[in-house]
C-alpha cells in the first residue's frame, strides 16, 4: 500500500489530478474549521446555559436568529463534506472492482445529498414558532 502524504509537497507528488489534491487540502482545512464549529456549538448549547434548560422554547428562540441558522448550516455542510469524503477514500481503498466502487459512490453521494438537503430544509424552511404552537396544541389536546 502506498504511503499517505502528510505535507502539501508530498500530496502534489502522489496525486495525479488536481481534484484529488484539492480534496486533500480541503480535508485539512475542513477538519480545522470543524474543530472550532463543534466547540462553538458545544459552548452555546452545553456550557453557556444549563443543559437541563434546553427545551423546545429554547431551540425555537435560538433558531429564530439568522446567524444561528448560518452557523449550523456551515457546521452541517463541513461535517457532511468532510465525512463523505473520508468515506469515499475508504471506498477507494477497500472496493477493488471499478463497477462496484462506482455504484457504492453513487449511493453514498445520493444519501449524503438527501441528508444535507433535509438538514438545510429543517434549519431554514420551517417556522419554529408555528411548529411550537402546533406542538403545544397537541400537548393540550391530550
Amino acid at each position: 500500500m502506498a504511503v499517505k502524504p502528510k505535507t502539501l509537497s508530498e500530496a502534489r507528488a502522489v496525486y495525479s489530478t488536481n481534484s484529488e489534491l484539492a480534496w486533500w487540502v480541503f480535508m485539512r482545512i475542513s477538519g480545522l474549521f470543524l474543530i472550532f464549529l463543534v466547540f462553538g456549538h458545544m459552548f452555546f448549547n452545553n456550557i453557556q446555559i444549563n443543559v437541563a434548560d434546553v427545551d423546545y422554547a429554547y431551540v425555537a428562540k435560538r433558531f429564530s436568529k439568522s446567524w444561528v441558522k448560518i452557523y449550523d448550516s456551515f457546521l452541517l455542510g463541513f461535517a457532511m463534506l468532510h465525512g463523505i469524503n473520508g468515506l469515499r477514500y475508504s471506498l477507494e481503498d477497500y472496493i477493488q472492482r471499478p463497477g462496484r466502487r462506482f455504484w457504492a459512490k453513487v449511493v453514498l453521494f445520493t444519501v449524503a445529498a438527501v441528508i444535507f438537503v433535509l438538514g438545510v430544509m429543517t434549519l431554514w424552511a420551517f417556522s419554529f414558532e408555528e411548529m411550537g404552537d402546533a406542538v403545544r396544541g397537541l400537548q393540550h389536546s391530550n
